[in-house]
Protein backbone atom coordinates (compact mmCIF):
# COMPACT_ATOMS: atom_id res chain seq x y z
CA UNK A 1 0.00 0.00 0.00
CA UNK A 2 1.04 3.65 -0.83
CA UNK A 3 2.55 6.18 1.45
CA UNK A 4 0.64 9.47 1.70
CA UNK A 5 2.76 12.36 2.47
CA UNK A 6 0.19 14.85 2.91
CA UNK A 7 -0.74 16.03 6.04
CA UNK A 8 -4.38 17.75 7.46
CA UNK A 9 -3.77 20.00 9.97
CA UNK A 10 -6.31 22.30 11.38
CA UNK A 11 -7.99 22.61 8.22
CA UNK A 12 -5.00 23.52 6.15
CA UNK A 13 -3.77 20.86 3.49
CA UNK A 14 0.34 20.71 3.76
CA UNK A 15 2.42 18.93 1.11
CA UNK A 16 4.35 17.19 4.09
CA UNK A 17 4.37 17.53 7.54
CA UNK A 18 7.22 19.99 7.44
CA UNK A 19 6.49 23.84 8.17
CA UNK A 20 8.99 26.94 8.46
CA UNK A 21 9.18 27.91 11.89
CA UNK A 22 8.27 31.72 13.06
CA UNK A 23 11.23 33.92 12.97
CA UNK A 24 13.07 32.29 10.54
CA UNK A 25 13.29 34.03 6.72
CA UNK A 26 9.75 34.44 7.28
CA UNK A 27 9.94 38.26 6.34
CA UNK A 28 9.63 38.73 2.50
CA UNK A 29 7.64 36.71 -0.28
CA UNK A 30 10.52 35.92 -1.87
CA UNK A 31 12.39 34.51 0.50
CA UNK A 32 9.24 32.59 1.57
CA UNK A 33 9.06 31.10 -1.99
CA UNK A 34 12.40 30.20 -1.68
CA UNK A 35 11.48 27.86 1.74
CA UNK A 36 8.42 26.18 -0.42
CA UNK A 37 11.43 25.29 -3.23
CA UNK A 38 13.06 23.75 -0.99
CA UNK A 39 10.64 21.53 -0.05
CA UNK A 40 8.48 22.59 3.30
CA UNK A 41 5.16 21.78 3.23
CA UNK A 42 3.73 24.70 4.94
CA UNK A 43 5.18 28.45 6.11
CA UNK A 44 5.15 30.61 8.96
CA UNK A 45 5.51 34.39 8.51
CA UNK A 46 8.04 36.64 11.16
CA UNK A 47 5.98 37.59 14.04
CA UNK A 48 3.81 41.23 12.41
CA UNK A 49 2.55 43.84 15.11
CA UNK A 50 0.03 46.86 14.37
CA UNK A 51 2.89 49.03 13.99
CA UNK A 52 6.35 49.00 13.12
CA UNK A 53 8.79 47.97 15.74
CA UNK A 54 12.82 48.34 15.28
CA UNK A 55 13.60 45.46 17.93
CA UNK A 56 16.35 45.43 20.26
CA UNK A 57 20.47 46.55 19.76
CA UNK A 58 22.87 43.94 18.76
CA UNK A 59 24.16 41.43 20.07
CA UNK A 60 21.06 39.70 19.25
CA UNK A 61 21.99 36.50 18.79
CA UNK A 62 24.42 34.15 20.66
CA UNK A 63 25.98 30.93 20.31
CA UNK A 64 25.90 28.62 22.72
CA UNK A 65 27.30 24.74 22.24
CA UNK A 66 24.30 23.41 19.53
CA UNK A 67 22.00 25.75 20.30
CA UNK A 68 20.66 29.30 19.61
CA UNK A 69 19.98 32.12 22.27
CA UNK A 70 18.35 35.30 20.61
CA UNK A 71 16.84 38.42 21.70
CA UNK A 72 15.57 39.93 18.33
CA UNK A 73 12.78 42.45 20.18
CA UNK A 74 9.96 41.26 17.85
CA UNK A 75 11.60 43.65 14.76
CA UNK A 76 8.76 43.76 11.74
CA UNK A 77 7.94 46.76 9.48
CA UNK A 78 4.17 46.41 10.64
CA UNK A 79 1.09 44.54 9.27
CA UNK A 80 0.41 47.36 6.47
CA UNK A 81 4.08 47.16 4.90
CA UNK A 82 3.50 43.42 4.48
CA UNK A 83 0.76 43.69 2.45
CA UNK A 84 3.18 43.92 -0.15
CA UNK A 85 5.26 40.75 0.67
CA UNK A 86 1.47 39.11 0.67
CA UNK A 87 1.00 39.94 -2.56
CA UNK A 88 4.75 38.77 -3.27
CA UNK A 89 4.17 35.30 -1.78
CA UNK A 90 0.48 34.53 -3.71
CA UNK A 91 0.39 31.71 -4.80
CA UNK A 92 2.85 30.29 -3.25
CA UNK A 93 1.40 26.56 -3.19
CA UNK A 94 1.43 25.74 0.39
CA UNK A 95 -0.49 27.43 3.40
CA UNK A 96 1.01 30.53 4.78
CA UNK A 97 0.23 31.25 8.31
CA UNK A 98 1.10 34.95 9.42
CA UNK A 99 2.92 34.58 13.10
CA UNK A 100 0.80 37.85 15.19
CA UNK A 101 1.41 39.26 18.18
CA UNK A 102 -0.29 42.40 20.28
CA UNK A 103 -0.04 44.05 23.33
CA UNK A 104 -4.09 43.34 23.74
CA UNK A 105 -6.36 40.75 23.25
CA UNK A 106 -7.82 43.07 20.94
CA UNK A 107 -4.83 44.00 18.81
CA UNK A 108 -4.61 40.18 17.61
CA UNK A 109 -8.39 40.62 16.54
CA UNK A 110 -7.99 43.71 14.51
CA UNK A 111 -4.88 42.47 12.88
CA UNK A 112 -6.17 38.87 12.04
CA UNK A 113 -8.64 40.71 10.50
CA UNK A 114 -6.77 43.13 8.39
CA UNK A 115 -4.00 40.24 7.42
CA UNK A 116 -7.30 38.01 5.82
CA UNK A 117 -8.40 40.59 4.10
CA UNK A 118 -4.67 40.62 2.46
CA UNK A 119 -4.15 37.00 1.61
CA UNK A 120 -3.42 35.16 4.62
CA UNK A 121 -3.96 31.71 5.30
CA UNK A 122 -4.00 30.99 8.45
CA UNK A 123 -2.49 32.87 12.13
CA UNK A 124 -0.13 31.64 14.64
CA UNK A 125 -0.78 33.61 17.70
CA UNK A 126 2.49 34.49 19.55
CA UNK A 127 1.80 34.21 22.87
CA UNK A 128 5.09 32.90 23.85
CA UNK A 129 8.05 35.09 23.32
CA UNK A 130 10.43 34.87 26.35
CA UNK A 131 12.20 38.38 25.76
CA UNK A 132 9.55 40.83 24.54
CA UNK A 133 8.23 43.23 27.19
CA UNK A 134 4.26 43.59 28.01
CA UNK A 135 3.80 40.72 25.26
CA UNK A 136 4.80 37.37 24.07
CA UNK A 137 4.93 35.36 27.19
CA UNK A 138 3.52 37.85 29.51
CA UNK A 139 0.43 37.28 27.95
CA UNK A 140 0.92 33.56 27.10
CA UNK A 141 1.97 32.63 30.79
CA UNK A 142 -1.73 33.51 31.87
CA UNK A 143 -4.63 30.56 30.68
CA UNK A 144 -7.47 33.15 31.06
CA UNK A 145 -5.54 36.00 28.86
CA UNK A 146 -4.64 33.13 26.65
CA UNK A 147 -8.29 32.29 26.08
CA UNK A 148 -9.26 35.92 25.44
CA UNK A 149 -6.55 36.40 22.85
CA UNK A 150 -8.37 33.31 20.95
CA UNK A 151 -11.04 34.54 21.72
CA UNK A 152 -10.87 37.78 20.20
CA UNK A 153 -8.87 36.26 17.18
CA UNK A 154 -11.90 33.76 16.39
CA UNK A 155 -14.30 36.40 16.54
CA UNK A 156 -12.38 38.68 13.82
CA UNK A 157 -11.86 35.81 11.22
CA UNK A 158 -13.01 32.67 9.67
CA UNK A 159 -9.42 31.33 9.30
CA UNK A 160 -8.06 28.66 11.25
CA UNK A 161 -5.71 30.38 14.28
CA UNK A 162 -3.04 28.25 15.94
CA UNK A 163 -1.73 29.11 19.35
CA UNK A 164 1.94 29.32 20.41
CA UNK A 165 2.54 27.38 23.31
CA UNK A 166 5.50 29.13 26.40
CA UNK A 167 7.27 26.32 27.82
CA UNK A 168 8.33 28.83 30.64
CA UNK A 169 5.48 27.48 32.46
CA UNK A 170 4.30 25.32 35.34
CA UNK A 171 2.19 23.54 33.05
CA UNK A 172 2.25 23.95 29.56
CA UNK A 173 -1.17 21.51 29.41
CA UNK A 174 -3.45 24.01 31.19
CA UNK A 175 -2.24 26.48 28.62
CA UNK A 176 -3.30 24.15 25.81
CA UNK A 177 -6.67 23.53 27.22
CA UNK A 178 -7.11 27.34 27.20
CA UNK A 179 -6.85 27.96 24.07
CA UNK A 180 -9.02 24.85 23.00
CA UNK A 181 -11.78 25.79 25.16
CA UNK A 182 -11.77 29.02 23.46
CA UNK A 183 -11.81 27.98 19.90
CA UNK A 184 -8.52 26.99 18.90
CA UNK A 185 -7.88 25.18 15.77
CA UNK A 186 -4.55 23.80 16.57
CA UNK A 187 -1.19 24.72 18.67
CA UNK A 188 2.24 24.94 18.37
CA UNK A 189 4.59 23.37 21.27
CA UNK A 190 7.23 24.93 21.97
CA UNK A 191 8.70 28.25 21.64
CA UNK A 192 11.82 28.88 22.90
CA UNK A 193 12.76 28.82 26.64
CA UNK A 194 13.86 31.53 28.63
CA UNK A 195 17.74 31.92 28.69
CA UNK A 196 20.80 33.80 29.31
CA UNK A 197 24.61 34.35 28.53
CA UNK A 198 27.42 35.95 30.29
CA UNK A 199 30.78 36.81 28.59
CA UNK A 200 33.09 35.80 31.50
CA UNK A 201 36.03 37.99 30.36
CA UNK A 202 34.16 41.11 30.87
CA UNK A 203 31.54 39.60 33.79
CA UNK A 204 28.57 41.18 31.44
CA UNK A 205 25.34 39.82 29.55
CA UNK A 206 26.18 39.11 25.98
CA UNK A 207 22.70 39.92 24.09
CA UNK A 208 21.71 43.38 24.37
CA UNK A 209 18.58 43.02 26.21
CA UNK A 210 19.97 40.68 28.44
CA UNK A 211 17.31 38.08 28.44
CA UNK A 212 16.85 35.92 25.12
CA UNK A 213 15.21 32.33 23.98
CA UNK A 214 17.29 29.02 23.90
CA UNK A 215 16.35 27.32 20.26
CA UNK A 216 17.89 24.43 19.34
CA UNK A 217 18.79 20.82 19.66
CA UNK A 218 19.37 21.75 23.54
CA UNK A 219 15.33 22.72 23.76
CA UNK A 220 14.00 19.13 21.73
CA UNK A 221 13.24 16.88 24.63
CA UNK A 222 11.65 19.48 26.48
CA UNK A 223 9.25 20.22 23.31
CA UNK A 224 8.60 16.52 22.85
CA UNK A 225 7.23 15.86 26.66
CA UNK A 226 5.38 19.10 26.04
CA UNK A 227 3.64 17.65 23.04
CA UNK A 228 3.26 14.67 24.77
CA UNK A 229 1.68 15.70 28.16
CA UNK A 230 -0.73 18.16 25.47
CA UNK A 231 -1.91 15.45 23.45
CA UNK A 232 -3.55 13.38 26.40
CA UNK A 233 -5.32 16.59 27.11
CA UNK A 234 -6.80 17.90 23.90
CA UNK A 235 -8.52 16.87 20.67
CA UNK A 236 -6.89 19.67 18.66
CA UNK A 237 -4.24 19.02 16.56
CA UNK A 238 -0.55 19.47 17.69
CA UNK A 239 2.64 21.05 15.85
CA UNK A 240 5.52 20.22 17.16
CA UNK A 241 8.27 22.99 17.31
CA UNK A 242 12.09 22.72 19.24
CA UNK A 243 15.11 21.30 18.04
CA UNK A 244 14.36 19.61 15.22
CA UNK A 245 17.31 19.12 13.16
CA UNK A 246 16.58 15.70 10.82
CA UNK A 247 14.15 13.45 10.29
CA UNK A 248 14.45 11.33 13.21
CA UNK A 249 14.13 14.14 15.39
CA UNK A 250 10.75 14.91 13.87
CA UNK A 251 9.21 11.20 14.19
CA UNK A 252 9.72 11.54 17.86
CA UNK A 253 7.65 14.58 17.56
CA UNK A 254 5.01 12.75 15.39
CA UNK A 255 4.96 9.74 18.07
CA UNK A 256 4.93 11.83 21.09
CA UNK A 257 1.43 13.49 19.63
CA UNK A 258 2.37 16.61 16.19
CA UNK A 259 0.62 15.90 13.29
CA UNK A 260 3.25 18.41 11.91
CA UNK A 261 6.58 20.00 12.63
CA UNK A 262 8.37 23.18 12.40
CA UNK A 263 12.02 23.45 11.65
CA UNK A 264 13.46 26.73 12.83
CA UNK A 265 16.94 27.10 13.73
CA UNK A 266 18.23 23.77 12.08
CA UNK A 267 17.75 26.19 8.88
CA UNK A 268 20.47 28.88 9.81
CA UNK A 269 22.60 25.24 10.46
CA UNK A 270 22.23 23.35 7.87
CA UNK A 271 20.36 25.10 4.79
CA UNK A 272 17.10 25.23 3.28
CA UNK A 273 18.31 21.62 2.06
CA UNK A 274 16.38 20.53 5.62
CA UNK A 275 12.85 20.66 4.66
CA UNK A 276 13.24 18.03 1.59
CA UNK A 277 16.00 15.93 4.31
CA UNK A 278 13.04 15.86 6.49
CA UNK A 279 10.20 15.35 4.55
CA UNK A 280 12.18 12.18 2.73
CA UNK A 281 13.18 11.05 6.15
CA UNK A 282 9.75 11.29 7.46
CA UNK A 283 8.30 9.46 4.70
CA UNK A 284 10.60 6.29 4.06
CA UNK A 285 10.84 5.75 7.49
CA UNK A 286 6.99 5.84 8.51
CA UNK A 287 6.44 3.67 5.31
CA UNK A 288 9.12 1.02 5.88
CA UNK A 289 7.46 0.70 9.55
CA UNK A 290 3.83 0.07 7.73
CA UNK A 291 2.27 3.50 8.10
CA UNK A 292 0.26 4.84 5.15
CA UNK A 293 0.36 8.17 6.05
CA UNK A 294 1.90 10.69 9.34
CA UNK A 295 -1.78 10.09 11.27
CA UNK A 296 -1.30 7.13 11.81
CA UNK A 297 1.67 7.28 13.63
CA UNK A 298 0.73 10.25 15.55
CA UNK A 299 0.92 9.67 19.10
CA UNK A 300 1.80 5.89 18.79
CA UNK A 301 4.11 6.46 21.88
CA UNK A 302 0.95 7.11 24.26
CA UNK A 303 -0.74 3.67 22.96
CA UNK A 304 -0.02 0.47 25.55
Amino acid sequence: MSYDPEVEVAGLELTNPTMLAAGILGMSGLTLKRVVGAGAGAVVTKSLGLEPRIGYSNPTVAQVGCGLVNAMGLPNPGVEHFGYELEEAEGIGVPLIVSIYGFSPSEYGILAKKLSEMGADAFELNVSCPHAEKTGAEIGQDPRVVAEVVRQTKESVEKPVIVKLTPNVANIVELAEAAEDAGADAVTAINTVKAMVIDVETGKPVLGNRIGGLSGPPIKSIGVRCVFEIFDAVKIPIIGCGGIGGWRDAVEYVQAGASAIQIGTAVAARGLNVFREVAEGIEAFLSKKGFRNVKEAVGVAHRK
